[in-house]
Formats: structure tokens, sequence, C-alpha cells
């Protein structure tokens, strides 16, 4: 039977370095991990133990590591039993953590142009990307993200010039503005400096503003919740973009075994049962979609 990735898996006593919390039950926690830290890649998760007497373990998506100084950082929101007893725990405890887990974004070095689209706690594998990309290619993405929470960070308005963007629409993440990464955000909440609309709509203005020529350097990333991933399918068929989606299931075993977190997918052999944990999270959109 084919075991894909569970010789790169690592299960780590991890130590809280850092527990931060933001509004609408949102929160930012910082791990020492290194092996996991050494091997994660933008759209790997890990499998946390979030309180010593919960058996099942939680998944939840990775949204930077530091392999030098060997930490990881989570962005997850607290809103079931489980997440609820990690919000509670403090730095220097340890936690059991399992990872990293699952196939990251292929990156496409034939199209440097790449739009990254993250909605809630799917905004966590765009940061990863974000950061991959710039040292990877060079090349600076756009990040636009959406949420109908508070954001968990303060919004700046940015100084960096976005072909396409409505009169206003200036409010920016400061840890991507940091790096000279141009991001948006949008959200339906009337959050000042953001795009009142679905972060498709958005990026369809960055769309419609490029040539011909720009379009074809074009390609989508995106995790979110299931019905904005449908969205950003669609609109990425619509203009004829090559687009990978990180899929967000609830999981128990998240190494493939329990076959708990299935979704067909669309190949050239007709339909299949795919895995979420281990043959995802990430698909081409137009396997899923």
């Amino acid at each position: 039977m084919n075991k894909p990735q569970r010789d790169t898996i690592v299960v780590a006593q991890a130590e809280i370095l850092e527990h931060v919390a933001y509004a609408g039950d949102q929160h930012v926690m910082r791990v020492r991990a290194p092996e996991i830290a050494a091997l994660a890649k933008a759209g790997s998760f890990a499998h946390i133990t979030c309180d010593p007497m919960l058996p099942m373990r939680r998944p939840i998506s990775i949204m930077r590591v530091d392999k030098n100084n060997g930490w990881v950082d989570f962005l997850y929101k607290a809103i079931g039993h489980g997440t609820g007893l990690l919000a509670t725990r403090k730095p220097g405890e340890n936690i059991s953590v399992m990872g990293p887990i699952g196939n990251p974004f292929k990156i496409d070095l034939s199209r440097p142009r790449a739009l990254l689209i993250g909605g809630g706690v799917g905004m966590p594998p765009m940061i990863f990307l974000a950061e991959t990309l710039k040292s990877l290619l060079g090349s600076k993405p756009l990040a636009i993200l959406g949420s109908e929470v508070p954001f968990p960070f303060t919004c700046r308005p940015s100084s960096i010039m976005v072909p396409g963007m409505p009169d206003g629409i200036i409010a920016a993440m400061p840890l991507l503005e940091d790096w000279n990464i141009p991001s948006r955000l949008a959200s339906l909440q009337g959050y000042a400096g953001c795009f009142e609309g679905y972060v498709t709509e958005l990026a369809r203005h960055w769309l419609d503003a490029l040539d011909e020529a720009q379009r074809k350097e074009v390609i989508v990333y995106s995790c979110g919740p299931h019905p904005m991933l449908a969205a950003v399918a669609k609109l990425a068929q619509e203009y004829e973009l090559p687009c990978q989606v990180s899929l967000e299931e609830f999981m128990a075993c998240a190494v493939g075994g329990c076959a708990g977190c299935v979704v067909e997918v669309k190949t050239d052999n007709g339909p299949v049962m795919k895995r979420v944990c281990v043959d995802g999270p990430v698909f081409n959109a137009e396997t899923v979609f």
C-alpha cells in the first residue's frame, strides 16, 4: 500500500513560545519544533494535541516557519471544544505536534505573477506561500485576504501601488507590507480601507487591469471556506488561469489511515476518491470543482 509522506512526518513535543489572542476568537501560536520547521512547505499542516485529556488531534495550517531558529507559527480560530482548549495553553507549556503533513502548493516558475487568495483561517497558507515565492522567485505576489471577523492583525495603509484597486482600498497586512509584498483586504463588515465585497470581486479588479500578456503570467493559489474556493475556481476558469486550492476538511488520523476526509477528484480515468490529508490538501482547482 502506498504511504505518501509518512517517512517525513515528525511527532514533536513542542514548547509554546508565544500565544497571542485576537478578536473573533482567533489566536496565533508559536512553538519550538525545529524538525517540523525544517521540513514544512507552504500548504502543509500539522495535527496538534489541544489538551492532554483530549486524545483527538486537530489539523491546523502552518502560517510561518523559521528554519534557523526552529519555530513554527499557527493561526487558528477557537470554534469548538478542541481549539477552545488549545486557546487556554500558555507559553512554556509543551504540546504534541505532528507534522508537516500534506502535499504543498506546487510553484510554477513559468508563471511569476502569483495571485494569492485567502479567507478566514485559510489566510495562513497564503502568508507562508507569499514568503516562499518572494525568496524563490524574487517576485512579489499579490495577496488578497478576506475575513468576516476582525483581521488577526492591525491593518495598515499600504504604501505599495496595486493596479486596478478601487479608490480608497488601501488596507494591508503589516507583515506582508514589511516584506514589500502587496496585499489588499476584503470584508462585508465595513472595515476601514477594506474592499466591501468578496475576495473574488477584488481579484477581478486586479485581473481586469492587466493586459493579455500579463494575465498569461498569472497563477492563482487559494485557501479558505469551500464556497470561497468554488468561487475562486470559477474565476480562474473564466480567465483561463491555472489554479491550486487547499481544501479544509475534518480529519481524524491525518495520515491517510481512516479515509475520513475523502473528496471526489476528477482524473483522466474518471472520478476517484482522494484523502485530503495526504493526497492533498492542495489540489488543482479544476479537479475538485
